[in-house]
């Protein structure tokens, strides 16, 4: 019988029950009977998840990602924000210097807003969520070890289960398993040629502490203190302060080759002092910690160009961090994992998932999200001595600098900050940097002074220590 003329409801199995695999499983339910096969246990609340080393460091959702949240899983947002995570206006409730060392002014005249919590929170509300659909199942303790199927089209996944193997027949397998997907490894044993990848690795070591929100910031609202690393002074340093929920601070430190933080709980407020400000050591000072330190060295910048294959099978999509994954430092992540599951929905609203090409198709459009975040990491963490194979080709030296202009000048302007935050925050192409809210500020001011240090208010710095 014709596929289109096939009524029943097409079948969708998503490997792993990462963020990634939780949006493509609410993307697809509204079009299929969707499993989540998952190797671990889940947890049950908010607690770490096993196969996350980054879980403990300091996470952000920029407005692209809230946006898409909300569109994706309506109310998620709401969700988080009454399970204690906030928020917060950029930049009017944050304390950000920039890569080329400039303090933006805390304008508070844009839409932009992040949500900022731990991992363990965003996670527990976005699992709630999607596995309460009675449309998608979860398989936990369940390893898949092959794609079944041949070159031209996946029927499914061999898995184990303990010591027994089964396959799992679908319409459509995800590949949402992260970074150290087997994806390259089953299509090539299913004849297809190597994906092309490709890696920028700035040599990133991330350390992490939590802490005690010090005197009576827990009350007040106390704004995220973003000190970014300078890719043009080798070793590049950097830290952030995330006031998140149970009265508490995720402080992530990091340094590249050279400059790396260590896991000596003696040293961490010492590395944070001897950054280019030591503005986050200095609130660190009254803080109680709470555990040791976490660190981690994943951190690589790694892009598979699947939809550039010239045959893709039907029936088979990779999705999240198994196609790109960035450095965390950015924290677009979890806001293009969240844009690619909407650009999938969209297009099987048109058309049915088993129709031939569809697999092909959904690969190129949620590669659309992924490029813009691409280019935004790739171009700071290419400028670090021996990220990459090759140095900078000087079209890429050209848009660094012009990005340094216009950092320099939605610093200080509110207008030009709008446009920097919407191409950032992955809610429009970088094409909008070069419109007239930018280019007219950047030419022809007015231009208000630079700041000369952490636009922190007295009110602040005070609750610190109370």
């Amino acid at each position: 019988m014709p596929d289109r003329l096939d009524t029943r409801r097409p079948t969708a199995l998503v490997i792993g029950g990462s963020l990634a695999g939780l949006f493509a499983a609410a993307a697809l339910a509204e079009t299929a009977d969707v499993t989540v096969v998952e190797r671990d246990r889940l947890p049950e609340g908010p607690e770490p998840r096993r196969g996350v080393p980054q879980a403990r460091h300091a996470h952000l959702v920029w407005s692209g990602g809230v946006r898409a949240f909300d569109e994706l899983l309506p109310g998620v947002v709401e969700e988080v924000v009454a399970r204690g995570g906030r928020l917060v206006r950029i930049m009017g409730d944050m304390v950000s210097r920039a890569p080329n060392e400039i303090w933006f002014r805390r304008f508070t005249s844009t839409h932009h807003r992040n949500i900022v919590c731990s991992r363990d929170l965003l996670e527990a509300v976005i699992r709630d969520r999607v596995l309460a659909d009675g449309r998608v199942t979860l398989r936990q303790d369940t390893v898949a070890v092959a794609l079944e199927g041949g070159a031209t089209r996946v029927t499914g996944v061999r898995v184990r289960t303990g010591d027994e193997e089964l396959v799992l027949s679908a319409d459509l397998v995800v590949d949402a398993s992260g970074r150290g997907s087997s994806a390259p490894r089953w299509l090539r044993e299913l004849g297809l040629p190597k994906v092309a990848e490709r890696e920028i690795n700035a040599g990133v070591a991330y350390a992490t502490r939590l802490y005690r929100a010090p005197g009576s910031t827990a009350e007040t609202g106390f704004p995220l203190v973003n000190v970014q690393a300078n890719p043009g002074r080798a070793p590049g340093r950097g830290g952030i302060i995330l006031p998140v929920e149970g009265n508490r601070w995720i402080v992530t430190l990091a340094g590249t080759r050279g400059g790396e933080p260590s896991s000596d709980p003696d040293s961490f407020v010492d590395f944070a002092l001897g950054l280019g400000d030591p503005v986050i050591g200095e609130l660190l000072k009254e803080a109680e910690p709470l555990g040791d330190v976490a660190t981690t060295r994943s951190t690589a910048n790694q892009r598979r160009y699947y939809e550039k294959m010239r045959h893709w099978p039907d029936g088979f999509l990779v999705l999240g961090d198994a196609v790109a994954g960035y450095n965390p430092v950015y924290g677009h992540g979890i806001t293009v994992a969240a844009q690619g599951a909407l650009a999938v929905r969209a297009v099987l609203r048109d058309t049915r998932l088993t129709v031939p090409g569809t697999a092909r198709r959904l690969q190129r459009v949620a590669a659309r999200p992924v490029a813009a975040a691409w280019n935004l990491a790739v171009g700071q963490d290419a400028f670090y001595p021996g990220a990459a194979a090759t140095p900078p080709t000087a079209v890429e030296r050209f848009l660094a600098r012009y990005v340094d202009r216009a950092v320099a000048t939605g610093a200080r302007n509110p207008r030009a900050l709008g446009a920097l935050l919407d191409v950032m925050s992955l809610e429009k192409p970088a094409a909008r940097l070069f419109s007239p809210d930018m280019l007219f500020p950047m030419l022809f001011g007015p231009r208000k002074a630079y700041l000369p240090g952490p636009p922190l208010t007295e009110a602040e710095r005070k609750a610190v220590v109370r």
